[in-house]
Protein backbone atom coordinates (compact mmCIF):
# COMPACT_ATOMS: atom_id res chain seq x y z
CA UNK A 1 0.00 0.00 0.00
CA UNK A 2 1.32 3.44 -0.94
CA UNK A 3 2.23 5.97 1.73
CA UNK A 4 0.26 9.21 1.42
CA UNK A 5 2.60 12.14 2.24
CA UNK A 6 1.67 14.87 4.70
CA UNK A 7 1.66 18.53 3.53
CA UNK A 8 3.69 19.45 6.64
CA UNK A 9 6.62 17.30 5.43
CA UNK A 10 8.98 20.29 5.06
CA UNK A 11 8.59 21.15 8.75
CA UNK A 12 10.19 17.88 9.83
CA UNK A 13 13.64 19.35 9.20
CA UNK A 14 12.96 21.91 11.95
CA UNK A 15 11.88 19.64 14.80
CA UNK A 16 12.33 16.18 16.26
CA UNK A 17 8.61 16.08 17.09
CA UNK A 18 6.52 13.38 15.46
CA UNK A 19 4.75 15.41 12.80
CA UNK A 20 4.06 14.87 9.09
CA UNK A 21 4.61 11.12 9.26
CA UNK A 22 2.25 10.38 6.40
CA UNK A 23 -0.24 7.52 6.39
CA UNK A 24 -0.86 4.22 4.71
CA UNK A 25 -4.60 3.87 4.35
CA UNK A 26 -5.86 4.81 7.80
CA UNK A 27 -2.70 3.60 9.56
CA UNK A 28 0.77 4.86 10.35
CA UNK A 29 3.39 3.72 7.84
CA UNK A 30 5.66 0.90 8.95
CA UNK A 31 8.89 2.93 9.20
CA UNK A 32 7.50 5.62 11.56
CA UNK A 33 5.85 2.89 13.65
CA UNK A 34 9.15 1.08 14.05
CA UNK A 35 10.89 4.37 14.88
CA UNK A 36 8.28 4.98 17.59
CA UNK A 37 8.84 1.57 19.13
CA UNK A 38 12.62 2.09 19.13
CA UNK A 39 12.37 5.52 20.78
CA UNK A 40 9.91 4.15 23.34
CA UNK A 41 12.39 1.41 24.22
CA UNK A 42 15.20 3.96 24.52
CA UNK A 43 13.10 6.08 26.87
CA UNK A 44 12.30 3.09 29.09
CA UNK A 45 15.96 2.05 29.13
CA UNK A 46 17.01 5.58 30.13
CA UNK A 47 14.70 5.51 33.16
CA UNK A 48 16.17 2.25 34.45
CA UNK A 49 19.81 2.74 33.44
CA UNK A 50 22.05 2.96 36.55
CA UNK A 51 24.46 5.89 36.77
CA UNK A 52 28.12 4.97 36.29
CA UNK A 53 29.35 7.13 39.16
CA UNK A 54 33.02 6.11 38.78
CA UNK A 55 33.13 7.35 35.18
CA UNK A 56 31.23 10.49 36.15
CA UNK A 57 33.66 11.27 38.98
CA UNK A 58 36.54 10.97 36.52
CA UNK A 59 34.80 13.17 33.94
CA UNK A 60 34.04 15.83 36.56
CA UNK A 61 37.65 15.69 37.76
CA UNK A 62 38.79 16.54 34.23
CA UNK A 63 36.70 19.73 34.18
CA UNK A 64 37.25 20.63 37.85
CA UNK A 65 41.06 20.63 38.18
CA UNK A 66 42.24 21.41 41.68
CA UNK A 67 38.91 20.42 43.24
CA UNK A 68 38.49 17.29 45.38
CA UNK A 69 36.78 14.33 43.75
CA UNK A 70 33.00 14.62 43.69
CA UNK A 71 31.46 13.16 46.83
CA UNK A 72 29.10 10.25 46.11
CA UNK A 73 25.82 10.35 48.02
CA UNK A 74 22.47 8.56 47.84
CA UNK A 75 18.88 9.49 48.47
CA UNK A 76 16.56 7.77 50.93
CA UNK A 77 15.23 5.57 48.10
CA UNK A 78 17.09 2.24 48.53
CA UNK A 79 16.65 1.03 44.94
CA UNK A 80 15.32 2.07 41.54
CA UNK A 81 11.94 0.42 41.96
CA UNK A 82 11.30 2.26 45.23
CA UNK A 83 12.60 5.49 43.72
CA UNK A 84 10.08 5.35 40.87
CA UNK A 85 7.17 4.65 43.23
CA UNK A 86 8.16 6.99 46.09
CA UNK A 87 9.21 10.42 44.76
CA UNK A 88 9.29 11.73 48.34
CA UNK A 89 12.22 9.47 49.22
CA UNK A 90 14.23 10.80 46.31
CA UNK A 91 13.95 14.31 47.73
CA UNK A 92 15.98 13.54 50.88
CA UNK A 93 19.40 12.07 51.53
CA UNK A 94 19.67 8.76 53.30
CA UNK A 95 20.99 8.83 56.86
CA UNK A 96 24.54 7.80 55.96
CA UNK A 97 24.87 10.48 53.25
CA UNK A 98 23.39 13.15 55.50
CA UNK A 99 25.77 12.31 58.34
CA UNK A 100 28.77 12.12 56.01
CA UNK A 101 28.07 15.53 54.53
CA UNK A 102 27.35 17.10 57.90
CA UNK A 103 30.60 15.76 59.36
CA UNK A 104 32.89 16.57 56.46
CA UNK A 105 31.82 20.09 55.58
CA UNK A 106 31.36 22.79 58.17
CA UNK A 107 32.61 25.89 56.35
CA UNK A 108 33.28 29.04 58.37
CA UNK A 109 32.33 31.21 55.41
CA UNK A 110 29.38 30.15 53.23
CA UNK A 111 30.10 29.00 49.71
CA UNK A 112 28.55 31.08 46.95
CA UNK A 113 27.46 28.06 44.95
CA UNK A 114 27.03 24.30 45.26
CA UNK A 115 26.73 22.07 42.19
CA UNK A 116 24.70 18.92 42.82
CA UNK A 117 24.60 16.27 40.08
CA UNK A 118 21.55 13.99 40.32
CA UNK A 119 20.71 11.00 38.14
CA UNK A 120 16.96 11.74 38.23
CA UNK A 121 14.91 9.93 35.61
CA UNK A 122 17.72 9.70 33.06
CA UNK A 123 21.21 8.73 34.12
CA UNK A 124 22.04 8.79 30.42
CA UNK A 125 21.44 12.56 30.35
CA UNK A 126 23.82 13.10 33.26
CA UNK A 127 26.50 10.80 31.88
CA UNK A 128 26.51 12.62 28.55
CA UNK A 129 25.89 16.24 29.53
CA UNK A 130 26.91 17.02 33.12
CA UNK A 131 30.68 17.35 32.70
CA UNK A 132 30.72 19.35 29.43
CA UNK A 133 28.03 21.70 30.76
CA UNK A 134 29.92 22.31 34.01
CA UNK A 135 33.02 23.06 31.94
CA UNK A 136 31.06 25.68 29.96
CA UNK A 137 29.61 27.17 33.16
CA UNK A 138 32.97 27.42 34.94
CA UNK A 139 34.42 29.28 31.98
CA UNK A 140 31.86 32.01 32.67
CA UNK A 141 32.03 31.92 36.46
CA UNK A 142 35.82 32.06 36.29
CA UNK A 143 35.64 35.71 35.22
CA UNK A 144 33.98 36.60 38.54
CA UNK A 145 34.49 35.90 42.24
CA UNK A 146 32.56 32.71 43.00
CA UNK A 147 33.48 30.30 45.78
CA UNK A 148 32.25 26.85 44.77
CA UNK A 149 31.52 24.05 47.22
CA UNK A 150 32.78 20.50 46.64
CA UNK A 151 30.71 18.87 43.92
CA UNK A 152 28.33 16.12 44.97
CA UNK A 153 26.67 13.27 43.07
CA UNK A 154 23.36 11.92 44.36
CA UNK A 155 21.94 8.67 43.04
CA UNK A 156 18.20 7.87 43.07
CA UNK A 157 17.63 11.59 43.56
CA UNK A 158 14.99 14.17 42.75
CA UNK A 159 15.45 17.91 42.30
CA UNK A 160 14.63 18.81 45.91
CA UNK A 161 17.49 16.71 47.30
CA UNK A 162 19.73 19.59 46.25
CA UNK A 163 18.14 21.76 48.94
CA UNK A 164 19.36 19.44 51.68
CA UNK A 165 22.83 19.15 50.13
CA UNK A 166 23.12 22.91 49.71
CA UNK A 167 21.97 23.51 53.26
CA UNK A 168 24.49 21.05 54.70
CA UNK A 169 27.30 22.53 52.61
CA UNK A 170 26.45 26.04 53.76
CA UNK A 171 25.92 27.29 50.20
CA UNK A 172 24.17 30.54 49.37
CA UNK A 173 22.85 29.04 46.13
CA UNK A 174 22.55 25.55 44.74
CA UNK A 175 22.29 24.37 41.15
CA UNK A 176 20.97 20.85 40.60
CA UNK A 177 21.86 19.11 37.35
CA UNK A 178 19.27 16.36 36.91
CA UNK A 179 18.27 13.84 34.26
CA UNK A 180 14.83 14.81 33.01
CA UNK A 181 11.97 12.44 32.31
CA UNK A 182 12.80 10.90 28.90
CA UNK A 183 10.65 11.87 25.96
CA UNK A 184 10.08 9.80 22.85
CA UNK A 185 12.54 11.97 20.94
CA UNK A 186 14.86 12.92 23.82
CA UNK A 187 16.00 10.24 26.29
CA UNK A 188 19.09 12.29 27.24
CA UNK A 189 17.73 15.71 28.26
CA UNK A 190 19.26 17.38 31.33
CA UNK A 191 17.56 20.01 33.48
CA UNK A 192 19.12 22.74 35.65
CA UNK A 193 17.45 24.02 38.81
CA UNK A 194 18.70 27.10 40.66
CA UNK A 195 17.66 27.80 44.26
CA UNK A 196 18.80 30.68 46.45
CA UNK A 197 19.21 29.98 50.20
CA UNK A 198 18.53 26.23 49.86
CA UNK A 199 16.88 24.49 52.78
CA UNK A 200 14.73 21.42 53.25
CA UNK A 201 11.05 22.06 52.61
CA UNK A 202 11.21 24.53 49.74
CA UNK A 203 8.75 24.12 46.88
CA UNK A 204 9.27 24.45 43.14
CA UNK A 205 8.18 28.08 43.40
CA UNK A 206 11.61 28.77 44.92
CA UNK A 207 13.50 27.43 41.88
CA UNK A 208 14.40 28.59 38.39
CA UNK A 209 14.51 25.89 35.72
CA UNK A 210 16.47 25.63 32.49
CA UNK A 211 15.37 22.57 30.55
CA UNK A 212 16.43 20.36 27.64
CA UNK A 213 20.19 20.89 27.96
CA UNK A 214 21.88 18.63 25.40
CA UNK A 215 23.57 19.01 22.01
CA UNK A 216 20.30 18.51 20.13
CA UNK A 217 18.38 20.88 22.45
CA UNK A 218 19.64 23.90 24.37
CA UNK A 219 23.39 24.00 23.79
CA UNK A 220 25.88 24.04 26.65
CA UNK A 221 26.88 27.56 25.61
CA UNK A 222 23.32 28.89 25.71
CA UNK A 223 22.48 27.08 28.95
CA UNK A 224 25.66 28.31 30.68
CA UNK A 225 24.91 31.85 29.53
CA UNK A 226 21.36 31.74 30.88
CA UNK A 227 22.39 30.15 34.17
CA UNK A 228 25.25 32.60 34.65
CA UNK A 229 22.90 35.54 34.22
CA UNK A 230 20.39 34.01 36.62
CA UNK A 231 23.12 33.29 39.17
CA UNK A 232 24.42 36.82 38.94
CA UNK A 233 20.96 38.30 39.50
CA UNK A 234 20.13 35.77 42.19
CA UNK A 235 23.20 36.74 44.19
CA UNK A 236 22.55 40.43 43.63
CA UNK A 237 18.88 40.26 44.70
CA UNK A 238 19.26 37.30 47.08
CA UNK A 239 16.26 35.44 45.69
CA UNK A 240 15.22 32.88 43.09
CA UNK A 241 12.14 31.20 41.71
CA UNK A 242 9.01 33.09 40.75
CA UNK A 243 10.57 36.35 41.95
CA UNK A 244 13.52 36.01 39.56
CA UNK A 245 12.67 36.30 35.88
CA UNK A 246 14.82 35.03 33.03
CA UNK A 247 15.60 38.26 31.22
CA UNK A 248 18.41 36.84 29.12
CA UNK A 249 18.42 37.20 25.37
CA UNK A 250 20.06 34.95 22.86
CA UNK A 251 23.64 35.98 22.27
CA UNK A 252 25.50 35.37 19.03
CA UNK A 253 29.28 35.45 19.33
CA UNK A 254 31.66 35.28 16.43
CA UNK A 255 33.60 32.38 17.92
CA UNK A 256 30.55 30.13 18.31
CA UNK A 257 28.34 28.21 15.96
CA UNK A 258 25.16 28.98 17.86
CA UNK A 259 22.26 30.00 15.62
CA UNK A 260 18.92 31.56 16.35
CA UNK A 261 15.93 29.31 16.90
CA UNK A 262 13.61 29.35 13.92
CA UNK A 263 10.56 30.16 16.06
CA UNK A 264 12.31 33.24 17.47
CA UNK A 265 13.83 34.52 14.26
Amino acid sequence: MNVIPNPWQALRSLTAARIALGRSGISLPTAPQLDFQLDHARARDAVHLPLDTASLVQALGDVLPGHPDALQLASAAPDRSTYLQRPDLGRRLNTASHDTLAALYQPVCPYDLALVVVDGLSALAIAQNAAPFIHALLQRLGTEDWSIAPTTIVTQGRVAVGDEVGQLLGAKAVVVLVGERPGLSAPDSMGLYLTWAPQVGLTDAARNCISNVRPEGLSYFDAAYKLHMLLRESRKRQLSGVDLKDETVEVLEEDTKVGRRFLLA
